[in-house]
């Protein structure tokens, strides 16, 4: 052993295997990898409240997707509810080369209902609107359209299995990795062969959680996958301190390698020209609850103006360059931090919850996280982050209409508010200048217009933005709530 490196932990745990059986495994704890290998003999039993190995996800005996199914197009009626809609969760898309797939069947609802869906069916198409060939984002808003009743035509696809080995919500043996209620029925997964064989899950970033997994009365279930998304295992330990150890371990190795992945990802952005700004503060994984679809893992990479969610750890500058979502700071505000409250998804979870102002609206978000120690360091890292980008962004400007006159308004965190107007081939011509200090009431009518108020003689501003006004509210109260730090308020 080279020196200076720790002797790799090793353990026997459990990995949920074809039918949803579970098959003992020889895990191998190193500084940067998670080996897998099997071992000899069968797992113990299942433990008091858990389904036998058939069973798993409350899954009855049988109800593995029938033989004559596969490949066959079936159109599959269903009612929604009046809570919890349809009540699947979708992957795939034509962005991911893949299919519409159905990740979860969440039990009792809708979908649960019709005894006609499987997880792994592809959707193609959701009342004769064609899916095909749609995004990922594409398909939800399908499904969020629809009505009371939804008419599916979905097909299971045998040659589809690879995709739940090879993907963030699939593994070496097939599951989905946040399942936030309990899943009916499971997928055929990978054949014994593939089983018998050594994986290893690099833990650079990867993703390790206890908390987003199917019901478990004894806190033993583990679920560790690679930043890619293409392994994942879905482990059970022997009680719940095993299982504590072993997310404790992994949680450590894997955020020894945090400070490396910074640099590779600060390395990128100077490699890619990226502006002052882009600097790499943190980066760690985050579970969004989606509006209509359940959840999904997402990577923040948070700069020193920017909040970068992707899919998976971005290898490349293109890559880093193509966020799914990409939010200023400036114009970004932290909404709720805590255990959320009214949210039967989020009853016992802690979260966050990020609300964006852009020219299309407000956009707002809810994530929850592992510990309480990753939801203060997140929340402190939100704030500072903001009030840093307003102090590093200085001033933002925007083209109005004020008194039917063609202007241009600037806030700066300082010298506050100037409207002014450029006549062609005349310098510009202030028409009114403001400080912060002054700003009595601010508002907007959530479509164009923003009202402002300094209570001197031309009363009430209403400036025309051209756009929806979201954007610049957010980014005057970043600069107010910066303004009340500089004096070691809380903001």
């Amino acid at each position: 052993m080279a020196a200076g490196r720790r002797a790799p932990r090793t353990g026997l745990l459990e990995l949920r295997g074809p039918g949803g059986q579970w098959l003992r495994v020889l895990l191998s704890l190193a500084e940067d990898a998670l080996g897998v290998s099997p071992a000899d003999g069968p797992g113990p039993a299942a433990g008091p409240g858990e389904a036998p190995a058939a069973q798993l996800n409350g899954g009855d005996p049988g109800s593995a997707v029938p033989e004559a199914l596969a490949n066959i197009r079936r159109t599959v009626r269903v009612v929604k509810q009046d809570v919890g809609g349809l009540g699947i969760s979708i992957k795939g898309g034509r962005e991911n080369k893949m299919p519409i797939l159905i990740s979860k069947i969440f039990k009792g609802l809708a979908a649960d209902q019709t005894e006609a869906l499987y997880v792994g069916d592809a959707i193609l198409a959701v009342n004769g609107t064609d899916l095909s060939e749609a995004t990922h984002d594409e398909a939800v808003q399908a499904l969020k359209k629809t009505g009371k009743e939804v008419v599916l035509e979905v097909k299971y696809m045998k040659e589809i299995s690879p995709y739940f080995k090879n993907s963030s919500s699939g593994a070496t043996v097939s599951w989905d990795p946040s399942p936030a209620t309990l899943q009916k029925r499971s997928s055929p997964l990978l054949p014994p062969k593939e089983l018998r064989e050594a994986r290893t899950v690099p833990l650079k970033m990867c993703y390790v959680s206890r908390k987003c997994l199917p019901t478990d009365p004894e806190h033993r279930y583990l679920e560790v996958c690679s930043a890619d998304g293409r392994i994942a295992l879905f482990l059970r330990a022997k009680d719940e301190a095993t299982a504590q150890s072993w997310l404790s371990a992994i949680q450590a190795s894997a955020g020894a390698l945090v400070p490396r992945v910074k640099e590779e990802l600060r390395a990128q952005l100077a490699g890619a020209g990226a502006v002052a700004g882009r600097d790499v503060k943190h980066v760690g994984w985050l579970t969004e609850q989606l509006p209509s679809a359940g959840t999904r893992n997402l990577l923040a990479v948070l700069t020193e103006k920017e909040l970068l969610l992707y899919s998976s750890l971005p290898q490349s500058r293109d890559a880093l360059g193509k966020p799914v979502h990409s939010y200023p700071l400036i114009a970004t505000r932290l909404v709720h931090s805590g255990p959320a409250k009214g949210s039967a998804l989020y009853e016992a979870e802690l979260s966050f919850a990020l609300r964006s102002g852009t020219r299309l609206g407000v956009q707002t978000h809810l994530f929850s996280l592992e510990s309480p120690r990753d939801l203060a360091l997140w929340t402190r890292l939100l704030v500072d982050g903001t009030h840093g980008a307003a102090e590093l962004v200085q001033e933002v400007s925007a083209a109005c209409t004020w008194k039917g006159q063609d202007c241009t308004l600037s806030i700066h965190i300082d010298k506050g508010f100037t409207i002014s107007a450029t006549e062609p081939g005349l310098s510009k011509t202030i028409l009114l200048q403001q400080p912060f200090e002054k700003l009595q009431m601010s508002s907007d009518d959530g479509t164009k217009m923003l009202y402002l108020d300094f209570g001197g003689p031309e009363g009430e501003i209403q400036l025309d933005l051209h756009s929806c006004p979201k954007t610049i509210v957010f980014i005057i109260h970043s600069f107010l709530s910066a303004k009340v730090t500089r004096l070691g308020l809380l903001a």
